[in-house]
């Protein structure tokens, strides 16, 4: 039999859902809802997935912070050997003190501040991924200021349709990622005369919640070309970074297995020298995760019932950023005829909605879990409306741990002042 959640470590025991071996109603009523929680084993598995599809070659694993960036997440891929694709100074402060190992650090992003550079060069990170003619003179600049030399890549943007949501779409030539693939040649040579730059390799990362790999391959193929003709102009890479953006199942998705989406990525650089880099995030830890909601009103209405929770849009953007689909469940099967609900939370907002039109059999106070919300969950949340960000919980076995507690009112504005 299929497994019925797209959550691996998610089953029902008895009636009632269990996380690995810890009933959900468990984790709600030690640290109240809204909570996130995540399965050890499952973050564990996801990366040893790579790791297997890996062997054998020259690799590095880097976890894309943004998808997650709680320290206990963190933690997990740092003892795993993981290396770590940040975006920002505070995710590699964020890395930094969950052990991660800096020598494994690459930094992408468009909009990279010099203190956030001078960090990252002080820090010791493997490279830099380069976006910009402007970002690489400055970069050469602040190198310089601290004696040091910085690793650098460029990463080119292909012009490659990934096929998928437009928000989340970043290599196309419309995107603001990359500089441009007719662009990087030259861009190469100017950093290879630089004097506070280390070339080191290549970047190149076309979107997120990709299901099929031949666009990535036919990227990877332009990127093989980049590289060739590098070389013969003298300047020889150390690895190619060829991002992440192996997608998950949320409804009724079918992405490849890790091996199968690799497979076409690595048969373009058979036998080649250069380390290769991945920068897997929601395929790590998005069904790695659920967000755990208790239901305060169940209001019927002539057109549509509603199902009010006490998580919003402020705790899961994605509804209603993207439309995104997630899988609703009740946390404990009951005995009443179900009906169909729009899942909504206490926002003012029109938008403020989880899942549209979903059959529930529930009650006032019933539990429901949120699924396939390990990834982009937790990183997009916000205290719109002075509402504190959930607690964080992961689950290893039988043990609960509480790696973020709750916010508090008094925390939300205890950096302002009112006017004297």
């Amino acid at each position: 039999m299929s497994q019925p959640y797209p959550t691996p470590t998610l089953r029902a025991i008895d009636g009632a859902l269990m996380l690995e071996n810890v009933a959900l109603q468990e984790i709600a009523a030690r640290c109240g809802t809204p909570t996130y929680v995540y399965s050890r084993a499952a973050l564990t598995s996801a990366f040893e997935a790579y790791q297997r599809a890996l062997a054998g070659r020259r690799a590095l694993v880097c976890y894309a912070v943004k998808a997650n960036s709680n320290l206990g997440v963190l933690s997990v891929f740092a003892r795993l050997g993981a290396g770590f694709d940040i975006v920002s100074g505070g995710e590699l402060a964020r890395v930094l003190a969950a052990g991660g190992d800096a020598g494994k650090v690459v930094f992408s992003g468009v909009g990279k501040s010099r203190a956030e550079m001078r960090r990252a060069i002080e820090a010791g990170i493997r490279c830099f991924n380069v976006e910009s003619a402007a970002e690489l003179e400055r970069l050469d600049e602040v190198a310089g200021q601290l004696g040091r030399k910085a690793p650098i890549a460029l990463r080119v943007n292909p012009d490659v349709d990934p096929k998928t949501h437009p928000y989340i779409s970043t290599g196309l030539k419309s995107n603001k990622f990359g500089v441009a693939f007719d662009d990087a040649f030259a861009l190469y040579r100017r950093a290879s005369q630089l004097p506070n730059l280390r070339v080191s390799g290549v970047a190149c990362h076309i979107g997120s919640q990709l299901l099929d790999p031949a666009p990535m391959a036919e990227a990877a193929q332009k990127v093989l070309g980049l590289v060739d003709k590098l070389a013969a102009e003298g300047i020889a890479l150390d690895h190619i970074d060829l991002g992440g953006g192996l997608g998950i199942r949320y409804r009724d998705e079918n992405p490849p297995a890790v091996a199968d989406y690799l497979a076409p990525l690595l048969a373009v650089f058979a036998g080649r020298r250069e380390e290769l880099c991945f920068e897997p995030g929601r395929s790590l830890v998005g069904n790695a995760g659920l967000l755990l909601t208790r239901i305060e009103y169940l209001k019927p209405g002539a057109d549509r019932n509603f199902a009010i929770v006490d998580a919003a849009m402020n705790d899961l953007a994605r509804p209603a950023l993207y439309d995104a689909y997630h899988e609703v469940v009740a946390v404990r099967a009951r005995d009443v005829p179900a009906r169909r609900y729009e899942i909504v939370g206490p926002i003012c907002e029109s938008g403020d909605f989880l899942a549209h039109d979903r059959s529930l059999a529930v009650a006032d106070g019933d539990l429901l879990a949120i699924l396939s919300a390990g990834a982009y969950g937790m990183t997009m949340s916000s205290n719109y409306n002075t509402r504190g960000r959930a607690a964080e919980v992961i689950v290893d076995g039988d043990r609960i741990h509480l790696v973020r507690e709750r916010e508090t009112v008094d925390s939300l504005y205890a950096l302002e002042k009112p006017l004297a």
